[in-house]
């Protein structure tokens, strides 16, 4: 029997995981919306404001689906309970939502007040968190293999090989 290395993400189409596919839209949207808050804190337009609603609001929806596939992989799959990195990379995210949330019913509240300074701090607060739960979550995937498509030990060492004639 071979020895395989990595865990196969348990939310996947045809072997490819869903998290990483979907991660990406609630970072941009969120990054975006901390661009737009900093455009309106600085001109006043409201076009600026309307957008970052638009955004926060984006940004929570794409990140509830990505976090839906994130926890069901988080709860299927053993090993990524036994690292912090994948506790750290949970509690970080949800604190990423629970912020969005609380941007967000600002905003509905009053769109343009909404925006300096609560919305722009929580704007700030998000897009840092992020950076710190990405690195975490790519600690997961690059370091830990969890998430990825297992490879047999005997393919690994061929791989290693191929790329030792190549450099």
């Amino acid at each position: 029997m071979e020895n395989f290395t990595g865990t196969r993400s348990k939310v996947n189409i045809k072997g490819h995981p869903v998290h990483p596919m979907l991660v990406p839209f609630p970072i941009a949207f969120f990054t975006a919306a901390l661009a737009t808050d900093s455009m309106y804190a600085s001109t006043k337009d409201k076009f600026w404001s309307r957008a970052s609603y638009y955004l926060v609001a984006a940004g929570l929806g794409t990140g509830l689906a990505a976090a839906a596939a994130g926890l069901t992989d988080f709860i299927m799959i053993r090993r990524a309970r036994v690292f912090p990195d994948g506790w750290v990379h949970l509690f970080g995210n949800a604190a990423v939502l629970g912020l969005a949330m609380a941007s967000l019913t600002m905003r509905v509240m009053d769109r343009n007040g909404a925006v300096l300074p609560k919305g722009l701090a929580l704007q700030s607060a998000i897009a840092s968190l992020l950076v710190a739960t990405g690195w975490y979550g790519g600690e997961l995937a690059y370091r830990r293999r969890i998430g990825v498509s297992p490879i047999s030990q005997r393919r690994l060492e061929e791989m290693r090989e191929m790329e030792e004639r190549a450099a």
